[in-house]
């Protein structure tokens, strides 16, 4: 059943003719006849008693009249109800992140997020593997590092630096390390899971070439903060990004390896499923994301000796 017929019929009762509901709905008089014809037809029943000046509901009409009011304020509620989620977003938003990037830069922040939006019940999924949207019903991932052909939708958040580093005693002990072919000598920390790519590091060289040593090692992990934990306690080399290590290498507790031969660039993405009818708690966590990051990460402020010369 059409909703404006309903709204016509209505319109017409409260305005007492055809003509009225005409102007006020900017329809003839006789387009208005036609359509509560129309509503009649489809009911089986006759709802208006009407002459060319005025309309009288029948005793069916009245019941029907009746519903109708109920109908239609219903409308407006659910109206009213999805505006009010859309200027002020609210539901369960479930986000996956790594373990490493959900505790420094996504939990420390929740507090504001939810203080902006306290209506949303928010989930953190901290994992380093890679995610099924679909079986764990993920709203939106923040993902490290170059993506897989996907049909999800992307936005990017920031740039990710990466360097290899160590602690400047295991580099005390360990062989000389003066080129990426040395990394055979030495004891890689290497990120292992189904899908990941860091097992095998890809470095560049000064005009861009990428190059790809042997990285060997006693010691892998499928969790980035396990590799940070061991490469602290002096046991090997590890790739990192600036937003894990940051501090440590400001501290001196961790000092870049072969600065000369960086590692791929990489990204800080959001991804979510689908970019028609984003609910808006999606849309708010990720503008937060943006708004929080900052155009030039906060996590790279005072770092400018570790960042890629311009």
């Amino acid at each position: 059943m059409d909703t404006d017929d309903l709204i016509l019929f209505v319109r017409t009762v409260e305005l007492g003719n055809l003509s009225g509901a005409g102007r006020d709905m900017r329809m003839s008089p006789a387009v208005v006849s036609s359509r509560i014809q129309r509503l009649e037809n489809r009911l089986g029943l006759r709802l208006l008693n009407r002459t060319t000046r005025q309309v009288n509901l029948t005793p069916d009409g009245e019941v029907f009249y009746d519903h109708c009011l109920k109908i239609l304020e219903e409308i407006d509620a659910a109206e009213e109800a999805v505006s009010a989620r859309r200027d002020r977003p609210g539901g369960s938003l479930k986000v996956s992140a790594s373990n490493a990037f959900a505790k420094l830069h996504i939990a420390p922040n929740i507090n504001k997020f939810l203080d902006k939006h306290p209506d949303i019940q928010f989930q953190l999924v901290a994992s380093d593997r890679f995610v099924n949207f679909t079986d764990e019903k993920i709203d939106v991932a923040i993902r490290v590092g170059q993506l897989r052909d996907s049909s999800l939708i992307v936005r990017r958040l920031a740039r990710n630096v990466r360097m290899l580093c160590a602690t400047p005693q295991y580099l005390k002990s360990a062989a000389a390390l003066k080129e990426p072919a040395d990394l055979a000598n030495h004891n890689c920390l290497l990120l292992r899971f189904p899908g990941s790519q860091q097992f095998q590091w890809t470095l560049q060289t000064s005009d861009g070439t990428p190059i790809t040593p042997l990285t060997p090692g006693t010691l892998d992990s499928d969790s980035g903060e396990i590799l940070t934990t061991w490469c602290l306690k002096h046991h090997g080399i590890a790739l990192k990004s600036l937003w894990e290590v940051g501090p440590y290498l400001a501290d001196g507790r961790l000092q870049v390896v072969l600065p000369e031969f960086p590692p791929e660039a990489h990204t800080i993405h959001a991804l979510y499923p689908h970019a028609r009818f984003l609910p808006p708690r999606v849309r708010a966590f990720i503008d937060f994301m943006v708004e929080t990051i900052g155009d030039n990460p906060y996590w790279e402020q005072g770092m400018e000796a570790f960042l890629p010369k311009a």
